[in-house]
């Protein structure tokens, strides 16, 4: 697994908390790419190693970079992996890009071997879309989605979309939401083309140093109640599960067989790589220790570069992150495992009151009807 953090953007959603710079030069987006391509040759034992041969470039917004350093970062990684088929790659994408740079680019993003592209829609409504600070509109964010499902035809391959969208935005109504999410399902639907493979929806959040945190601050606007929040999350639920999408994570549906692979590797605690400024690690050393690692977010000046620093997790710690990985997803975890991790009586309790179900296989697992608490739940059987 090779995560790759791409940290430029053309302008910065209100929500956004990620670590990204504006993209001002094409000497810094040079120097990044540099950067990027010594650490690949660095870490190339880690990333051979690596037990899935999966490629995630995110971000920020790895469609600002021209095709030409998205192919010197892609061949890199690729010779590190060594021979063998990739499970999957992956490429998030702005709709406005799509649209800006055209066919050619959709062509080139498919010839480095792209399998899933991850486009952040967000939301159909232009006036929420302005408010986000968010580059495309609704009529462009249908149109990249085009290009892309016809880009694939013409490579004669398939190649899955997955869509984000955001719930719990001010100023989104209930029945606003409901017509966000059955747009969502219908996209390509004029044109006969497939629909999304993979949904991800999340729950707006307050991010530190976000530009929403200063307008909360301000009191510029207000946050929707938690009883909306849910109201929307349990829309979402119900007309993805109408159509045929499996609710395989908190915040991700998939059509059967389209689950994203990369990001299922990570609830599984399975090792990656993280390359680029900002971007995090996960390794488990030959004697069993667990190690979290990440770079600096530093952009490379010609004489600076990222570095990284590096915590080993306490058995407890592993125990812990493990619990609240596995309890996010619809596989859940074994209830010998979690009777290890869990504190007995509060697993009585949530096991009494619903909050947790348990299989005939003894699977443990948060019931879809609790999802949107399962933070709460969670914390509790810790």
């Amino acid at each position: 697994m090779v995560y790759v953090h791409v940290p430029f953007c053309k302008s910065f959603c209100t929500y956004c908390g990620f670590y990204s710079e504006k993209c001002r030069t094409q000497e810094q987006l040079m120097l990044y790419a540099g950067c990027l391509e010594k650490e690949i040759r660095e870490r190339k034992d880690e990333i051979r190693s690596s037990p899935l041969r999966t490629i995630y470039i995110g971000g920020g917004t790895p469609s600002v970079l021209p095709l030409d350093v998205l192919r010197r970062i892609a061949r890199l990684i690729l010779e590190a992996m060594g021979e063998g088929p990739v499970r999957e790659f992956t490429i998030e994408v702005n709709p406005e890009d799509i649209v800006e740079k055209g066919d050619e680019y959709v062509d080139g993003l498919l010839a480095l071997g792209v399998t899933r592209i991850s486009m952040g829609i967000q939301s159909f409504d232009d006036r929420i879309l302005k408010w986000m600070n968010r580059r495309h509109d609704s009529a462009r964010a249908v149109q990249a989605y085009s290009m892309v499902r016809k880009g694939a035809a013409r490579a004669g391959r398939k190649v899955d979309v997955s869509i984000d969208l955001i719930f719990g935005v001010p100023g989104l109504s209930g029945s606003l939401w409901e017509d966000t999410v059955r747009k969502a399902v219908s996209l390509g639907a004029d044109e006969g083309l497939d629909r999304p493979d993979h949904i991800s929806a999340y729950q707006l959040s307050i991010e530190e140093g976000s530009a929403l945190e200063e307008i909360l601050a301000k009191g510029r606007c207000s946050e929707i109640p938690e009883d909306e929040c849910e109201r929307q999350y349990r829309t979402l639920c119900s007309i993805l599960g109408a159509e045929g999408y499996s609710h395989y994570e908190i915040s991700n549906f998939a059509l059967p067989g389209h689950e994203a692979v990369h990001n299922s590797g990570y609830w599984k605690r399975i090792p990656y790589v993280g390359l680029g400024p900002g971007a995090h690690s996960f390794s488990i050393l030959g004697e069993g220790a667990q190690v979290r690692s990440w770079n600096s977010q530093v952009i490379p000046d010609g004489k600076t570069a990222w570095t990284s620093e590096k915590e080993i997790l306490s058995e407890e710690e592993a125990k812990v992150e493990r619990l609240m990985l596995s309890m996010r997803t619809a596989d859940g975890i074994s209830f010998d495992s979690l009777s290890r991790l869990a504190d007995p009586a509060a697993l009585t309790t949530a096991l009494e009151d619903g909050s947790l179900t348990v299989s005939d296989d003894g699977t443990v697992r948060i019931p879809e009807s609790r999802f949107f608490v399962s933070d709460d739940i969670i914390r509790r059987i810790i």
